[in-house]
C-alpha cells in the first residue's frame, strides 16, 4: 500500500496554515511543507508572530516548526518532492470553525475524503486516511465521492447560515410583539429534532465561508436550472443583510434619526470572538450604513490591527471615497478611548473581555443620554444593571427600554433603509 512520508500544502491561510500544522504535529514522522506565493504570510508563519490569531495555534506550531514542519515560498520543489499534495489531488474540505480550528482539527466530528471512483482514486482516498487514522477514529472519518464531497461542505455552512437568518429573522418578530428571542430559542432548542446550536440571533454571520458557500450553492442552482432551490438559498443571504441594516437603522433612530457628526464607539470588529479574521464580518457593514450617514466611528478589537479595519472600511463597495474613511473613521488603542465622549457604544462582538469592562466609568464618560446597542446579546446578565447606571439599551429580539427619551423627528430621514430598492443583485461566485 502506498504510504505518505511527505505532504505539500498550497496556501498558508486560514485552512492551510492550522491544518497541516495540526497532522505535523499529530504525525511526526510525515514532513510537512506549507507553501504561498506571499513572502511576508511566510514570513510570519517562521516568526514569533503568526499571521492569523487562533487559541493553541501558536504552541502546535512552535512544537513541529523545524523539525517536520516547514514553511516555504519554494513552490515547486515543495510539490516536486511531496507524495500529497493538498488539495488538488483529493476532495479533503475542512469543518473548521475560526476561534476553534485547532480543537477542530484534533477532535473533528467528522474528516470527509472524496475522490474518484478509479483504482488509482481510491488508493488516494486511502492513503490520506493512514494520515488522519493517526488520531482520528476510522469511524469518524468518511469517504465518498468528489461530488459528494464538495457538496457536503456547501450544505453544511449553508444549513448553519440558514438557521442563524431563521433565528435572526424570529428576533425581528420579537421586537415587534414583546417576545425575548433567547426565550424562544431555548424553548426550540431543546426539541432533540432542532438542538440548541447555532440559535443566537446577532447583528448576522461573518467570516469567508458562510456567505462564499451559500452564494457557490445559489449559483450552482442556477447553473443546472434549479430556479426555485437557489431563490431558497438566497433567502439566506438577504435575511443577512436585512438584520445588519435593520440593526444599523435601529441606532440611527434611537440617536435621534440622525448620527451625523456623533461619536459612536464600536467594540469589536472580528466577525467573531477569538479570531483576528474580519472577512465579511459584520461590523463592517454596520460601520458602513453609520458612515453613510457622516458618524464618526471610534472602533476597538482586540486582535484586528488599525491597517486591517481601514483596509476593510477602503473597500470600493463600502466606501467610495478612501478619504472619507480617514475623516470618519478613528482606531482606538483601548475600549475605553474608544467610549470617551461618544453619543452611544455598540457592541458588534462578542470578546468575553467586553463583559468585564467598567461600565460605571465609561457612562461617566460619555455624552448624555448614553445608549447602548448589544448586537449580540453578550451583556444580557448585565442589563439591569446598566440600565440602573443610567445607559438606554437597545439589544436584539427583545425590548428593554420601556420609555425612551422623547424626540420630534426633523425633516430629514436616514438614507438607508431596511428594505433597499430595488435588491442589490448578489454577486457570483
Amino acid at each position: 500500500m502506498f504510504q505518505i512520508n511527505r505532504i505539500c500544502c498550497i496556501g498558508a491561510g486560514y485552512v492551510g496554515g492550522p491544518t497541516c500544522s495540526v497532522i505535523a504535529h499529530m504525525c511526526p514522522e510525515i514532513h510537512v511543507t506549507v507553501v504561498d506565493v506571499n513572502e511576508s504570510r511566510i514570513n510570519a508563519w517562521n516568526s514569533n508572530t503568526l499571521p492569523i490569531y487562533e487559541p493553541g495555534l501558536k504552541e502546535v506550531v512552535e512544537s513541529c516548526r523545524g523539525k517536520n514542519l516547514f514553511f516555504s515560498t519554494d513552490i515547486d520543489s515543495a510539490i516536486r518532492d511531496a507524495d500529497l499534495v493538498f488539495i488538488s489531488v483529493l476532495s479533503n474540505p475542512e469543518f473548521l470553525a475560526e476561534g476553534t480550528a485547532v480543537r477542530d482539527l484534533k477532535e473533528p466530528d467528522r474528516v470527509l475524503i472524496g475522490g474518484d471512483e478509479t483504482a488509482e482514486g481510491q488508493r488516494a482516498i486511502r492513503a490520506l486516511c493512514d494520515v488522519y487514522e493517526h488520531w482520528v477514529p476510522k469511524a469518524r472519518i468518511i469517504t465518498t465521492n468528489t461530488w459528494s464531497s464538495e457538496l457536503s461542505k456547501l450544505a453544511a455552512n449553508a444549513f448553519l447560515a440558514q438557521r442563524i437568518s431563521s433565528i435572526n429573522s424570529i428576533s425581528a418578530l420579537c421586537e415587534s410583539t414583546g417576545a425575548d428571542v433567547e426565550e424562544v430559542a431555548l424553548a426550540i432548542g431543546m426539541d432533540q429534532r432542532i438542538g440548541s446550536k447555532f440559535l443566537k440571533a446577532s447583528v448576522g454571520f461573518g467570516g469567508s465561508c458562510f456567505q462564499k458557500d451559500v452564494l457557490n450553492l445559489v449559483y450552482l442552482c442556477e447553473a443546472l436550472n434549479l430556479p426555485e432551490v437557489a431563490s431558497y438559498w438566497q433567502q439566506v443571504i438577504d435575511m443577512n443583510e436585512y438584520q445588519r441594516r435593520r440593526f444599523a437603522c435601529r441606532i440611527i433612530d434611537c440617536l435621534f434619526n440622525t448620527v451625523t457628526g456623533k461619536k459612536i464607539a464600536l467594540l469589536g470588529f472580528s466577525f467573531k470572538k477569538d479570531t483576528g479574521d474580519t472577512r465579511e464580518s459584520s461590523s463592517i457593514y454596520i460601520s458602513k450604513y453609520l458612515m453613510d450617514e457622516g458618524a464618526k466611528l471610534h472602533i476597538y478589537d482586540p486582535k484586528v490591527l488599525k491597517e486591517q479595519i481601514i483596509l476593510d472600511l477602503s473597500q470600493p463597495h463600502i466606501s467610495e471615497d478612501p478619504h472619507r474613511v480617514s475623516e470618519l473613521v478613528t482606531v482606538s488603542v483601548d475600549p475605553y478611548q474608544a467610549c470617551q465622549g461618544a453619543h452611544a457604544l455598540v457592541v458588534c462582538t462578542e470578546w468575553d473581555m467586553f463583559k468585564e469592562l467598567d461600565y460605571e466609568m465609561i457612562y461617566d464618560h460619555m455624552l448624555k443620554p448614553a445608549f447602548l446597542f448589544d448586537g449580540r446579546r453578550l451583556l444580557d446578565q448585565l442589563h439591569p444593571r446598566l440600565q440602573n447606571i443610567g445607559f438606554q439599551i437597545e439589544t436584539i429580539g427583545k425590548k428593554l427600554t420601556t420609555s425612551r427619551i422623547p424626540y420630534t423627528p426633523t425633516a430629514g430621514v436616514p438614507r438607508i433603509s431596511i428594505n433597499p430598492e430595488p435588491p442589490t443583485k448578489k454577486t457570483k461566485v
